[in-house]
């Protein structure tokens, strides 16, 4: 898995305008390194829908292949170098499944291995840690599992257990407004409970405007309090994003974070450069990350600069 961590990221280095002579194949498709990654990926749903048959059966006796699949699974693989920091390489995936017994109850099931608070909490993925170029405590990362259910009128609703097992729920609801054909005015709230916050909130307000079809720019803030802290934390991503066709697409991002109360307005901002390709069909792609970032935690600390690398492979299955 090493070698194909590093094979990713150097084919991610190629440019896209470099294409194989006309009589040779690209030469990743005959790398074995790609076969690794295709063993990965049969290995990861095969694994996804052992599990999903095995849960379904709790819940009646109808067969899995009744409207039974994996949805939405994805395998991400990443190292991160921020100056001043050890490397710092990782792991997460996350899949969705439509379970022909639990959808009779009007519920699908979940799983992953994430942040367990960003996923408590219902971060935006552009605002968590891996995005900021931020190093992940390992600790923090764990497996959850749960079951949600589709509402009406914007409304869904989530119960689960994360590492422990701790048990949470969610409450979220979504709307979006447009503003002719290029702007899009996006608002979520999500009420969430734990036995570490008790009751706590995020709001979440993303503002799209479509300059091309090809060219688009976001403005994403989010902020989170809790009955516990009662203080909020809040980030926000200025972006621009241009679309070049297959999957490619690069991005430039301006970013913050803080939080209220802390003594210090904002406590790191930063740009982010990104590029992302397949690498292989449309499963497997590969992304390569560049930023610098100005931080300061204590009002008494000075503000420091360093710059920090993103590679992270993806595989969709």
């Amino acid at each position: 898995m090493r070698r194909l961590l590093a094979a990713g990221f150097l084919v991610a280095l190629i440019p896209a305008g470099i294409a194989a002579p006309e009589d040779e194949e690209p030469a990743v498709a005959q790398t074995p390194l790609v076969d690794a990654a295709v063993t990965t990926r049969e290995s990861l749903r095969a694994t996804a829908e052992w599990l999903a048959r095995g849960v379904d059966s709790w819940f009646g006796d109808r067969p899995f292949e009744e409207g039974g699949a994996v949805r939405n699974g994805r395998f991400d693989l990443r190292l991160l170098l921020r100056e001043r920091k050890s490397p710092d390489l990782g792991a997460r995936f996350n899949a969705s499944f439509r379970l022909p017994n639990i959808e009779r109850l009007g519920a699908q099931l979940f799983i992953g291995r994430d942040n367990p608070r960003e996923v408590v909490t219902d971060q935006p993925n552009a605002l968590s840690r891996e995005q900021h170029l931020q190093r992940r405590d390992r600790r923090d990362d764990a497996f959850f599992a749960g079951l949600g259910v589709q509402g009406t009128g914007g409304f869904d609703f989530r119960v689960g257990l994360r590492g422990g097992p701790k048990p949470y729920a969610q409450v979220r609801y979504q709307h979006a407004w447009r503003f002719g054909p290029a702007d899009t005015l996006d608002f979520r709230e999500t009420v969430f409970l734990t036995r570490d916050d008790r009751f706590g909130s995020t709001t979440v307000l993303s503002y799209d405007h479509d300059f091309s079809p090809t060219l688009v720019g976001r403005w994403l803030n989010a902020a989170t309090i809790t009955q516990r802290s009662k203080r909020f934390e809040w980030s926000s991503n200025l972006g621009l994003y241009r679309f070049f066709g297959d999957q490619r697409l690069l991005s430039t991002e301006a970013i913050f974070r803080g939080r209220e109360g802390g003594g210090v307005n904002i406590e790191e901002y930063g740009l982010r450069l990104s590029w992302e390709q397949p690498l292989h069909d449309v499963w497997l792609l590969g992304e390569i990350s560049v930023g610098h970032f100005r931080e300061r935690e204590l009002a008494t600390d000075p503000r420091r600069g360093l710059w920090a690398l993103g590679l992270n492979l993806k595989i969709r299955f």
